[in-house]
């Protein structure tokens, strides 16, 4: 039994150390898709997001969630808190990306507190924690979400959908004629880099948040949740590369990578319960989904710089359907947890940035983004030595 115990033990801070190589992936893809000017500041939300919302998981939100350090048994309490913890940044790093080059630092750093010690907390309470909603019409305990499609990139890509609605686009993105302004990525290798961090890091993701791997059937478990969850990702990549093929004749890299993560979201519910071959009808409409959502949300004029509306909201509902349809699930125990995580996750959200934004605005100044947030933000340049273009 205490053999036990070590081997879950190590085996949740293996999973945690992959997951915190998500830090670098979301820093590394954001950095790349924003132009040179902006790279400073990008970089710089990523590690206050992760720093901050761990301070805030761990002093507030954590004991919200979970109600006492002893609510997992089978490990160690302080491992078992590390695993949650990896898990709080990923919901503002969802919402960070999406409004890069035009949001300050300040007004993130005080959203992510909320959200970190407040918002995601609940979310985690009525799904994975103590469950301060049982017995009631909305108790949605019953949804299967092994490692957080709903819980987290719902949760995250609810609360960058508010931000979009507040702080509105970058600036010249969309002309006045109704025409989209291509932004192109400034630097591909970084966003390739990112992506692939990303990648290893949900083999922790979805691997650890089986719990355990000390027995046969534990072990088998993990070993097929990770084989799933890379089989979404290679399953959405591929799905990418054709439709972008057939339909432009060209292999858009920034796509492809968009479609593995949309892949990789999509079976992060599921990953625990499906055989080896339904990842690829998941992943793969996970892929479609990322393409046809990308224009949909830029004819919305809703600005998304790195595609997160696409990757983490949409499918982030659909990897929670999911489920239900491939797997012995009921499909309304997946809708309710999809709506019910949804209002309040978007409401909350709103609200908390609404007041934020009279105090202190997040969106900086047409002059601001014209010269670059490196500069007004940072004080420090990525590629001094480059022209930085308009």
């Amino acid at each position: 039994m205490e053999m036990n115990y070590v081997i879950d033990t190590l085996f949740a801070l293996f999973a945690m150390t992959l997951i915190i190589f998500m830090v670098p992936g979301f820093a590394m893809l954001e950095a790349g898709l924003v132009r040179t000017k902006n790279v400073t500041a990008v970089l710089t939300v990523n590690i206050m997001v992760y720093a901050v919302a761990s301070m805030a998981f761990l002093l507030i939100g954590y004991k919200m969630a979970f109600g006492s350090w002893e609510f997992q048994t089978g490990i160690s309490a302080w491992a078992f808190f590390l695993f949650q913890m990896a898990f709080v940044g990923k919901t503002v790093n969802i919402m960070s990306g999406g409004v890069s080059e035009r949001t300050r630092i300040i007004p993130l750093a005080l959203f992510t507190i909320v959200m970190a010690g407040l918002i995601y907390p609940l979310v985690v309470n009525v799904t994975w924690g103590t469950n301060f909603l049982e017995g009631t019409p909305f108790d949605i305990s019953s949804m299967h979400d092994l490692a957080g499609c709903t819980v987290i990139h719902s949760t995250g890509a609810w609360a960058l959908l508010a931000a979009i609605l507040i702080i509105g686009p970058r600036r010249g993105r969309y002309t006045k004629d109704g025409k989209i302004r291509v932004i192109p990525a400034s630097h591909i290798p970084l966003v390739v880099l990112g992506a692939l961090l990303l990648w290893i890091g949900w083999f922790g993701f979805n691997g650890g948040s089986v719990g355990a791997i000390s027995s046969k059937e534990n072990a088998d478990l993990v070993a097929l949740t990770i084989m799933n969850t890379n089989t979404g990702g290679l399953a959405g990549a591929i799905t990418v590369g054709l439709v972008m093929y057939v339909q432009y004749k060209r292999f858009d890299i920034t796509m492809i990578l968009n479609g593995a993560l949309g892949g990789l979201v999509s079976v992060t519910a599921g990953a625990d319960m499906f055989d080896i071959y339904t990842p690829i009808y998941v992943g793969a409409i996970g892929g479609v989904i990322v393409v046809y959502g990308v224009a949909l949300f830029d004819k919305l004029r809703l600005d998304d710089p790195v595609g997160a509306l696409s990757v983490h909201l949409l499918n982030g509902i659909w990897g929670t359907i999911a489920v239900a349809i491939f797997a012995d699930v009921s499909l309304w125990s997946q809708v309710k947890g999809v709506l019910v995580v949804g209002v309040f996750s978007f409401s909350t959200s709103f609200i908390v940035m609404y007041l934020i934004n009279k105090i202190t605005p997040f969106r900086a100044s047409d002059d601001e983004q014209l010269q670059g947030l490196d500069i007004e933000e940072c004080g420090l340049e990525a590629y001094p030595e480059f022209r930085r273009s308009i």
